[in-house]
C-alpha cells in the first residue's frame, strides 16, 4: 500500500476537502477537461464550476469531457470561458464566494509548446481568487516546471506566495524531493478564517 499520495491524487484530496455540493469552483487552466470534470461532480446539481483556458483546442477538448458524461449533465453546471485566468473576476458574479480553484501550469500537453501560462498572468489570477475565497477556500497550484518558461514562473510563483501573511493564509509546497527530471510539485493557498 502508498502511503504518501501523487501529486494528483493530493491535488483533488485538496478539492474534495474544500469544495462543497453548491459551492463555487474554478478550473483556472482547463487544458483537457479533466479538472473541470472533477469539480463539476464535486460541486453537484447545485453548484457552479467556472473554467479558464485562452486556447480554443483547450476548450473543445473540455466541452468534449462534459459532453461525455451524459447521464451527469456535467455542462449545466460548468460556463467554459476563453480568457486569460487574470480576468477570472470579469466571469464571476458580483461578490462570489469561491470555495476551490486548481491551476496546472505549464502548456497544454500535446499542443504548441510555446503557449504557456506566465507568472504576471498566474499571480494576478491568484490574488483575484483569493480575494473571493471562503474561509477554509483552497487554491491548488500544480507547477510543471521542466521546461524554461516553467522555471521562470515557479520561481516568481515560490517568491509570491512565501510573502503572503500567514495570518491570510496557510501555503503548503508539496513534492518529491528525490524524484529525477523536475517532477511537478503543488503550491496550495488555504484562506484562515
Amino acid at each position: 500500500m502508498k502511503t504518501l499520495a501523487g501529486v494528483l491524487p493530493f491535488t483533488r484530496h485538496l478539492l474534495e476537502k474544500a469544495v462543497p455540493e453548491g459551492g463555487l469552483a474554478v478550473d483556472a487552466t482547463a487544458g483537457n477537461g479533466h479538472d473541470t470534470v472533477f469539480l463539476a461532480k464535486l460541486v453537484g446539481e447545485s453548484g457552479t464550476v467556472v473554467s479558464f483556458d485562452i486556447q480554443d483546442a483547450a476548450i473543445h477538448a473540455t466541452q468534449a469531457r462534459l459532453d461525455a458524461a451524459t447521464k451527469l449533465n456535467l455542462s449545466e453546471r460548468v460556463t467554459l470561458v476563453k480568457d486569460s485566468h487574470e480576468n477570472v473576476l470579469e466571469h464571476l458574479d458580483e461578490d462570489p464566494l469561491v470555495h476551490g480553484a486548481v491551476f496546472n501550469l505549464g502548456y497544454l500537453p500535446g499542443s504548441d509548446k510555446s503557449v504557456t501560462t506566465t507568472p504576471s498572468s498566474t499571480i494576478r489570477a491568484v490574488e483575484h481568487l483569493f480575494s473571493t475565497l471562503a474561509p477554509g477556500g483552497v487554491i491548488v497550484l500544480v507547477v510543471y516546471h521542466g521546461h524554461e518558461k516553467g522555471k521562470v514562473e515557479r520561481d516568481a510563483l515560490i517568491d509570491f506566495v512565501r510573502g503572503i501573511p500567514q495570518e491570510e493564509a496557510h501555503v503548503l509546497e508539496y513534492r518529491f524531493t528525490n524524484q529525477r527530471n523536475n517532477p511537478p510539485f503543488i503550491v496550495a493557498i488555504e484562506r484562515r478564517g
